[in-house]
Order: structure tokens, then C-alpha cells, then sequence
């Protein structure tokens, strides 16, 4: 299976710089069954897996200004909108 175009590195950048790894057997075994799979180099997938890691990271992680908001709005909530409590009032005589 092919992998999809925004999956790996641009096939453009040059493939000059190295890293050496080692790892245990068992690792190097699945590494390269997932390259046999994959049709992908070792490289574009240990690119892959920081790619995808860090794009994890980025989601976890509020921004300094982001947390503060959220933090402000937990500690001090606002009222709630008249639509909500309308809302709310209907859903009670609704649902009782």
C-alpha cells in the first residue's frame, strides 16, 4: 500500500544526513516487517513516527495564553446566556 502524499517527507529534500541507531532485535525485526508492509524506507518511517508524535504533542499541549483562558474560565465561569437557560428550561419540561 502506497503511502499518501502528506505521510512522508517531500521527495524533493535530499537525503544527505544520517542517524545510527541501535536497537534490540525484536525492534529491528518489526521495523523492518513495517518497511516490507509499508513500502516505506527506515528512514521515512522513523520520520513518520516523529512526525506523528509531535503533531500529538502539539494538540496536547495550551498554548501559555490558551491555558490561561481556560484556567480563567474554570475558575471564574461566566453566566450562562439566556438562550442556555431557555434552553435548559425547555429541556426540563421536555424531559422532566
Amino acid at each position: 500500500m502506497p503511502p499518501s502524499a502528506h505521510s512522508v517527507r517531500p521527495p524533493r529534500e535530499l537525503k544527505k544526513d544520517r542517524i545510527e541507531l541501535r536497537v534490540a532485535g525484536s525492534a529491528k525485526e518489526l521495523i523492518q516487517r513495517a518497511m516490507a508492509v509499508s513500502g516505506l524506507t527506515a528512514g521515512d518511517l522513523a520520520y513518520e513516527g516523529a512526525r506523528r508524535v509531535l503533531e500529538e504533542h502539539q494538540r496536547m499541549v495550551l498554548t501559555g495564553a490558551d491555558r490561561d483562558a481556560f484556567l480563567a474560565a474554570v475558575l471564574d465561569p461566566p453566566e450562562p446566556a439566556d438562550k442556555l437557560v431557555a434552553a435548559l428550561r425547555r429541556h426540563r419540561d421536555l424531559v422532566g
